[in-house]
């Protein structure tokens, strides 16, 4: 039976992924690490957790071999809006980690879950069914961290054997977890606008169509690809994943179908924008959905129900009624 690590497990997909893990395997057999210790209990009482910082190569490979970890999960990194703040840490966190990680898993003999994003394409990238192979000349450090890890897991896996896999996520869509920094955080944001009964400032510009996935689906993306026939799987690392594409305003409406009196503005965010300009509108996932069986099971509308009823459970009833 698996043992797994799991990097970043304080972060919006780390959250959620350690305890849908543990669910599946076992509460001890999934071993959380952070940056630090997380503020909500729930990750240090559910199961193992250490603090470590995924730099430090030789503190990741005492942890895999006190545990006797098999895999692991990397989910640690700056996402794209912070990225551009500061982008030499965002180099050295991404890329420097990964490379940690990667050699710890040679060295250990681990499989590696490495999650890449719709961040990996640029602006000579098609917009429309943007397809599995294609030009990735991305204009974000984030970006350019992301395809150079693409790169650099294939080139483990190829030269050293290592068991690497990964997905290509758009923007991912939470209750639980706040938003950490991304140029897609806004459809995460503006469902807690809308439960308050406040006006959403969104800082895209109207028309700006970017891929999305819920977070649940993201979950069991991530395991089944991990749990996939080694033989199924022509690319390994970077499948095309997506479950819904849409505009703030198509999410606005969607919204006001539950809450007609919801309203938004625009104060466009110029870097966010602008990463938002260079990304594809919709991936193309034919090969991950032909090679390994994915299948979304949110859609816009189900999406919106179920992130109104979350996160509207959650605010306390004077706050929701201002």
């Amino acid at each position: 039976m698996k043992k797994i690590l799991v990097t970043g497990a304080t972060g919006q997909l780390g959250a959620e992924l350690v305890p849908f893990l543990r669910a599946r395997y076992g509460r001890a057999r999934v071993v959380a690490v952070g940056h630090s210790r997380p503020a909500a209990p729930e990750l240090l009482d559910a199961g193992p957790f250490a603090v470590a910082d995924v730099r430090d190569g030789a503190a990741l490979a005492r942890l895999v071999r006190e545990h006797g970890v098999d895999t692991v999960y990397h989910l640690a990194g700056i996402l794209s809006a912070k990225g551009e703040a500061n982008p030499q840490l965002a180099w050295e966190v991404n890329m420097g980690g990964l490379y940690q990680v990667l050699e710890v898993a040679r060295v250990q003999g681990c499989s590696l879950f490495f999650p890449s994003s719709i961040a990996a394409f640029g602006p000579g990238s098609p917009l429309d069914d943007t397809p599995q192979v294609t030009i990735q000349r991305p204009q974000t450090i984030y970006g350019i961290a992301k395809v150079s890890g693409e790169l650099l897991c294939d080139y483990y896996h190829h030269r050293f054997g290592v068991d690497t896999r990964g997905l290509r996520f758009p923007g991912l869509i939470s209750y639980v977890a706040p938003p950490g920094g991304g140029t897609t955080d806004y459809a995460v944001e503006i469902f807690s606008a809308a439960v308050a009964g406040q006006t959403f400032v969104c800082p895209l510009a109207a028309g700006t169509s970017l891929d999305m996935m819920y977070m649940p689906d993201a979950l069991r993306a991530a395991v089944e690809l991990m749990e996939a026939d080694p033989a199924r799987l022509r690319h390994r690392n970077a499948y095309n994943v997506t479950a819904m594409s849409f505009t703030p305003e198509e999410l606005a409406a969607a919204i006001r179908v539950y809450r007609p009196d919801f309203t938004m503005r625009h104060e466009i965010d110029p870097v966010r924008q602008a990463i938002a300009d260079s990304w594809p509108n919709r991936m193309d996932d034919c090969v991950a959905r032909r090679d390994w069986g994915w299948r979304p099971a949110y859609d816009l509308a189900t999406m919106t129900d179920e992130m109104l009823a979350r996160v509207g459970s959650r605010v306390p009833a004077t706050t929701a009624a201002s």
